[in-house]
C-alpha cells in the first residue's frame, strides 16, 4: 500500500483525525492488519499508531488478534452501523416501492437519496438470487461521477453545485470505462436529464450494469433516485423491460413521498 499522509483541517482536533483513518486502514483488509502496516500506510510513528490502537481498543472499535498479530475491527463498530441503518431508515411505502422494482425487474434494487452535501444509497433491496453489488450497500457514498443512481443525482444539480461536489469527492479512475473528465461528464449529464434516465456499463466495476430514475420533489426538484444491477450481458438482452421498471419504480417512489408528504403535520394542502 502507498503511503497516506494524515492531515487535519483548521478546527479538528488531529489526534481524532488519525484515529479515524486507523480504522479505515484496519476496515480494509479482511485478515485484519500489522500495526507496522498501518503505521507505513498513514506515514505515523510506530509508537503514536500502537497509542491510537490501544485508545480504539479500549474504546470497543478495534480488537487485537494477538496470535496473528494483527488488529481487526471491534464489536462496537456495529453499533455505529445499525446507528446509520435507523439514520437512513425510509418510509415503509418507499421500502415497499423498492422491493416491487426488485421483484418487476429481478435484480438488486436500490434507492438513494441526498444527506447534506453527500449522495447515499438509503435503501437495498435484493435476494439469494439477485444479490446487491458487494459495494452498494446502505450508507454507500462514493463514486457518484461512476453510478447509475449519482449520475440522476449529479444531473439534478446546477453547473455550480456539481463543480463543488465533484471538487470535493474527484473522479476516480475505477474501471477502462470510467468517465474521469467533468466536462465528459457534463456532456453525459445533459443526455441523463433530456431522457430522465442513466444508465452506467461497466463504469464502477467491470462486467456490471445499473440503470437509475430520478425521484422529484413535489416543485420537481430531483431528491432521490432508484436504481438496479444487472451482470452486463444480461442487462443487454433486457434493457428495455430494465428500463420500464425503473421508470416505473421511482414514479412509485415519488408519489409515496408526496403522501408521506402530505400527511405530515403542517402540510399545505396540493402539495
Amino acid at each position: 500500500m502507498g503511503q497516506v499522509s494524515v492531515r487535519s483541517s483548521p478546527g479538528t482536533i488531529a489526534s481524532v483525525t488519525k484515529a479515524l483513518r486507523v480504522m479505515e486502514v484496519v476496515a480494509s483488509d479482511p485478515r485484519g492488519v500489522t500495526a507496522r502496516s498501518i503505521a507505513d500506510e498513514l506515514g505515523l510513528a510506530l509508537p503514536t499508531t500502537y497509542h491510537l490502537l490501544s485508545t480504539l481498543i479500549d474504546s470497543g472499535y478495534v480488537v487485537h488478534l494477538a496470535s496473528e498479530h494483527r488488529y481487526a475491527l471491534g464489536y462496537g463498530v456495529r453499533r455505529l452501523d445499525r446507528g446509520l441503518h435507523r439514520q437512513l431508515a425510509v418510509e415503509d411505502d418507499v421500502a415497499a416501492a423498492i422491493r416491487a422494482l426488485h421483484h418487476d425487474a429481478d435484480a438488486a434494487a436500490y434507492y438513494a437519496v441526498f444527506r447534506e452535501a453527500g449522495i447515499v444509497i438509503a435503501h437495498v433491496a435484493d435476494s439469494e438470487r439477485r444479490r446487491r453489488v458487494q459495494l452498494l450497500d446502505v450508507g454507500f457514498d462514493e463514486s457518484a461521477h461512476a453510478t447509475a443512481f449519482g449520475k440522476v443525482m449529479l444531473a439534478g444539480m446546477d453547473r455550480d453545485q456539481l463543480h463543488c461536489y465533484l471538487d470535493q469527492s474527484g473522479m476516480a479512475d475505477l474501471t477502462r470505462s470510467t468517465i474521469v473528465q467533468p466536462d465528459q461528464l457534463e456532456r453525459h449529464l445533459s443526455h441523463v436529464r433530456e431522457s430522465n434516465v442513466a444508465l452506467e456499463i461497466g463504469e464502477l466495476q467491470a462486467g456490471l450494469s445499473c440503470m437509475a430514475a430520478p425521484v422529484r420533489s413535489p416543485g420537481g426538484d430531483v431528491i432521490g433516485s432508484v436504481a438496479i444491477s444487472l451482470p452486463s450481458p444480461e442487462f443487454r438482452s433486457r434493457r428495455w423491460d430494465i428500463e420500464r421498471a425503473v421508470r416505473t419504480g421511482a414514479n412509485r417512489v415519488t408519489r409515496a413521498l408526496r403522501a408521506a408528504h402530505r400527511r405530515a403535520p403542517g402540510a399545505t394542502v396540493g402539495t
